[in-house]
């Protein structure tokens, strides 16, 4: 498979993804917490280089030498956003400390009502045992090994 193509791949399956979790925003109605948007960066650093960067190159805009830095930067970016969803996940589990912005409970400063921050160490959806970070963990660093493998085998 040539360089390219593993980029564009890779940038399609960030795509997804994110596309899942903006429809889990929108038409399922769970907000997204603090450590959702990270996630989500890092995706769309995939897109970009992904799918932007490997069309660049099929296309000649740029040259096909470029095309297995931008794949790794593609693959790079999707295992972050991996990483940060088994990081959240294990928040969720209570195994490992979250950031102090968005776990536990937040009051608004004088008035004893809890605040509308959307906690990032409590699933707003499990299935099968896994929240939608587990999830995003679990197909980022799949897509991820599996590209690198390819663009390893392409050397």
């Amino acid at each position: 498979m040539r360089a390219e193509n593993i980029a564009l791949l890779t940038g399609a399956v960030s795509l997804l993804l994110l596309l899942g979790a903006l429809g889990f925003q929108y038409i399922g109605g769970l907000p997204p917490c603090e450590m959702c948007h990270w996630q989500r960066w890092a995706h769309i650093a995939t897109i970009i280089f992904g799918l932007g960067g490997g069309a660049l190159v099929a296309r000649g805009v740029v040259a096909q030498g470029h095309a297995r830095s931008l794949a790794m930067l593609a693959i790079l970016f999707i295992v972050i956003s991996g990483l940060i969803g088994a990081y959240q996940a294990g928040v969720q589990w209570h195994i490992l400390p979250g950031p102090h912005a968005c776990t536990g409970p937040r009051y608004i400063i004088g008035s004893g009502a809890p605040s509308s921050v959307v906690r990032c160490d409590i699933a707003s959806f499990i299935l099968f045992g896994l929240s939608l970070a587990g999830y995003n963990a679990v197909f980022s660093l799949v897509a991820a090994a599996l590209a690198g493998f390819a663009l390893w085998r392409r050397a």
